[in-house]
């Protein structure tokens, strides 16, 4: 009797039924962009600059002996009375592989303090070490007027947003490619144990990182329930174009025991991840 009526959602016409199931989608992926917004719009605007900037410093590394400090930006260097300026990361690179293995003055500036360090570049450093041992970066956060800020952060959560949903996606068509292949799951899929494990470690670095870690989770449920599998947002949807195909009686009839099994299918996923979780836990 309650389907029946004209309230009824399945009796709801086509177009306001899509409506329903793709607003919840997209909730939660305006859910992310506002969260990323806010984070950045607290710790600055993602900006590139003229400037190399180290972000990473390897153990064992000339960096690390040295006493190179991350966030340091790299100046110029000298090395028998010569000067080398560069102005991108390249250009830095490129004028330290050419000094390997020659003791140099690397000039620093960080928190407006420039220093000097003697260093010497690795001849044969290890695998994706670099002769210094450093990583590099041309963005920097920039703080811009605070009227400007919101704006500029919403522009930034947009980015982010769309590029987390691009890695999302890949990595559940990864997953599902896994499944049906008999590669199993891969190891970077975790349940809710290893979300709040995750969660855990996140909490540590503050505020900020939690809710650009909220963020993250909220598009991931984005692009989660909108794939066109039985028993998500995406599957009901994806039958909405049945409907239109077989007509609405026909797919009533078998929508409800696909629904069902998909269901179940994702039950039972949900069980392996998680018992893969907890033995992680003691291992």
């Amino acid at each position: 009797a309650q389907l029946a009526s004209p309230e009824a959602f399945f009796n709801k016409p086509m177009w306001q039924r899509a409506g329903v199931l793709f607003a919840g989608v997209t909730m939660n992926f305006i859910l992310g962009i506002l969260l990323f917004a806010a984070v950045y719009s607290f710790m600055g605007i993602p900006t590139e600059t003229d400037r190399v900037l180290i972000v990473e410093i390897t153990e064992n590394s000339p960096a690390k002996e040295a006493g190179i400090e991350k966030e340091s930006v790299a100046k110029k260097i000298i090395f028998e009375d010569k000067e080398y300026t560069f102005e991108t990361m390249d250009e830095f690179v490129e004028a330290v592989n050419g000094l390997k293995g020659k003791e140099i003055v690397l000039t620093l500036e960080k928190d407006g303090v420039e220093k000097e360090v003697t260093i010497t570049p690795r001849e044969n450093p290890p695998a994706g070490e670099g002769s210094l041992g450093v990583a590099l970066s041309n963005i920097e956060l920039v703080k811009f007027p605070w009227w400007q800020m919101p704006f500029r952060g919403a522009v930034v959560g947009v980015e982010e947003a769309i590029s987390w949903g691009k890695e999302i996606t890949g990595n559940l068509f990864s997953l599902v490619a896994g499944i049906l292949t008999g590669k199993g799951v891969p190891k970077d899929v975790a349940g809710p144990v290893g979300i709040y494990q995750v969660s855990k470690e996140v909490y540590k670095f503050g505020w900020l990182a939690v809710l650009q870690f909220a963020g993250v989770l909220s598009v991931n449920l984005a692009i989660l329930n909108v794939m066109p599998f039985p028993a998500l947002d995406g599957g009901r949807i994806a039958f909405l174009g049945v409907e239109r195909i077989i007509g609405k009686k026909k797919k009533n009839k078998i929508e409800g025991y696909v629904h069902t099994v998909g269901m179940i299918i994702l039950l039972l996923l949900m069980v392996l991840i998680t018992a893969r979780d907890v033995f992680r836990l003691f291992t």
